[in-house]
């Protein structure tokens, strides 16, 4: 019999996780999913997707359970599903700076846990997920967590330690972008460009960008040195940025972003 995936809390990120599956070929009977919120779950029904009538029902159901939900409403599920959680449940959690020992002992029992941290790129096939693992998550069964994220994007494994540092480099980070988008952008509507002209060629600057940093061989910068030519333009505006200490900005923020996953983990 096949292993059935369940899903509590049908938001963006689940459904987005689904899609990926489907995509890949997972059929839709074998994915469960339970949300507070029933119209979400009949979305998905649509698409042969099973609702669950509870949380606990998606425990007893399926092998997987994917728990969808912020940090904050974690305690409401864990006191719903405890009761029907054991050790042969592999429970795979996205939410951000709660760790694998806090939901064990929030269940009560060792199940098998996996942490993960995606990001809302997922959403288009384009995702930067990070895993970590406990002992007892079988090979096997880590990898199939793993294909859920890699159905949609990228997923790198690193150790759990490193998980809530990891939030500031790829799960928040896609805001950070955004708001550099965003201010070039003003800029250019400022100057009389077409804001629409102007986000598709910041885009594709951006994508062109990551191209480099991936494929080019140079490291990020080398890349710097090689788009500033003395005396130039570019040179002009990294003299702004570097008086600003905008390097230093951005770590701090970073540092801050990680200081939040530690106070929600709630340990």
């Amino acid at each position: 019999m096949a292993k059935k995936t369940g899903f509590i809390g049908a938001g963006n990120m689940a459904g987005a996780i689904i899609n990926g599956m489907l995509r890949a070929g997972a059929e839709a009977q074998s994915i469960v999913v339970f949300d507070v919120d029933s119209e979400k779950c009949a979305e998905l029904a649509k698409r042969g997707v099973t609702a669950a009538a509870t949380g606990a029902d998606v425990i007893k159901e399926c092998d997987y359970t994917v728990l969808a939900v912020k940090p904050q409403q974690l305690p409401t599920v864990f006191d719903e599903i405890k009761g029907a959680c054991d050790e042969s449940k592999v429970i795979v959690s996205i939410a951000a700076g709660v760790s694998t020992d806090y939901i064990r002992k929030s269940l009560g029992v060792s199940c098998p846990c996996v942490r993960v941290m995606p990001n809302t790129p997922l959403l288009l096939g384009c995702g930067a997920t990070a895993l970590c693992r406990t002992a007892d998550v079988s090979d096997a069964d880590f990898e199939f967590v793993k294909s859920l994220f890699e159905n949609s994007g990228i997923a790198v494994v690193i150790d759990e330690d490193k998980m809530n540092a990891v939030i500031s480099v790829n799960g928040s980070s896609p805001a950070y972008f955004y708001l550099f988008a965003k201010a070039m952008q003003e800029y250019a509507v400022e100057q009389g460009i077409d804001a629409d002209e102007a986000m598709r060629l910041i885009c594709a600057t951006m994508k062109g960008s990551a191209e480099m940093l991936l494929n080019s061989g140079d490291d990020a910068q080398t890349l710097i040195k090689k788009v500033s030519s003395p005396g130039g333009t570019t040179l002009k505006a990294l003299d702004v940025f570097y008086d600003s200490k905008t390097e230093q900005t951005i770590k701090d923020a970073m540092a801050a972003c990680t200081r939040r996953a530690v106070e929600l983990s709630g340990e």
